[in-house]
């Protein structure tokens, strides 16, 4: 790692790396899909129970939770697969590293550029969604969707430095985006089938620290456990709070490994990059 970082440097990487995302409207496009889900899952989201209309925070978290855990990190993965792989085709690297900035300076200004776009797409998104509900939310609730909005981000930043390090590792950008598109299956898809099956084979051999520590390697169910131990209601609805051991139920803990998942794979990747 670079032993002095030029910011300025870091700030320009970013911000083409941000322009370019507005440019090809990704951002508009995103928080567009987020608003409108945001909006419906709040109204109909109960509507296999047979009512309609706002039925409270809690409620409406539960159920754009899972919406989140199947978009969010597609999204991120998509934004991020051919930062480095995508410039090396197009012979634009060569031509970066030939100034004066580092290779940490350049991936780290392309991860910040990546993430405000991830960033501001999820935050007017489901901010508009917020804005439809204002008048039927307390200060309790906004604060509540406020923490959920934030963990949606900080899953989306873990998967964009996923995307990352693909992209660093990677050929070129047919094999990046193949195997970010695997990435999504295994961590969003099969994951959770797998520590499933694995509990139901050890016909309780397993314990819930084994358990818990099992779905700790997946930053999606890290997402979902901060959002369902935020709240009691939503916690009897996943009914997960007798499995979970109390250690790994604690937000500050949850947030800590939510962060070693950002962290990790972008020190990879500038690994591979140097």
């Amino acid at each position: 790692m670079a032993g002095r970082i030029e910011w300025s440097q870091v700030r320009v990487v970013a911000g083409k790396e941000f322009r370019d995302r507005i440019r090809n409207r990704w951002v508009v496009a995103v928080a567009l899909i987020f608003s409108l889900f945001s909006v419906a899952i709040a109204y109909f989201g109960s509507a296999q129970q047979g009512a309609v209309g706002f039925r409270g925070i809690d409620v409406t978290i539960a159920s754009l939770v899972s919406l989140v855990i199947y978009l969010v990190p597609l999204i991120a993965l998509i934004l991020g697969y051919d930062a480095v792989v995508g410039e090396k085709e197009r012979g634009s690297l060569e031509l970066l590293l030939s100034m004066p900035i580092t290779r940490f300076e350049i991936l780290l200004g392309k991860f910040g550029g990546l993430s405000a776009a991830l960033a501001c797409s999820t935050v007017i998104g489901f901010g508009a969604g917020v804005l439809l509900l204002g008048g039927q939310l307390g200060a309790r609730d906004i604060y509540h969707y406020l923490g959920f909005v934030s963990s949606a981000i900080l899953m989306g930043m873990a998967f964009l430095s996923l995307s990352l390090l693909v992209s660093v590792l990677a050929a070129d950008r047919i094999r990046a985006s193949g195997v970010a598109i695997g990435l999504w299956f295994f961590f969003v898809l099969i994951f959770d089938l797998l520590v499933m099956g694995a509990l139901v084979m050890s016909q309780g051999a397993l314990g819930s620290g084994v358990f818990g520590a099992l779905l700790m390697l997946n930053p999606a169910d890290i997402f979902r456990l901060l959002n369902i131990f935020s709240s009691e209601q939503v916690q009897n609805m996943y009914g997960l709070a007798t499995v979970m051991p109390e250690t790994l139920t604690n937000p500050a803990v949850l947030i800590s490994l939510m962060l070693a998942w950002i962290v990790t794979p972008f020190i990879l990747a500038h690994w591979r990059f140097k």
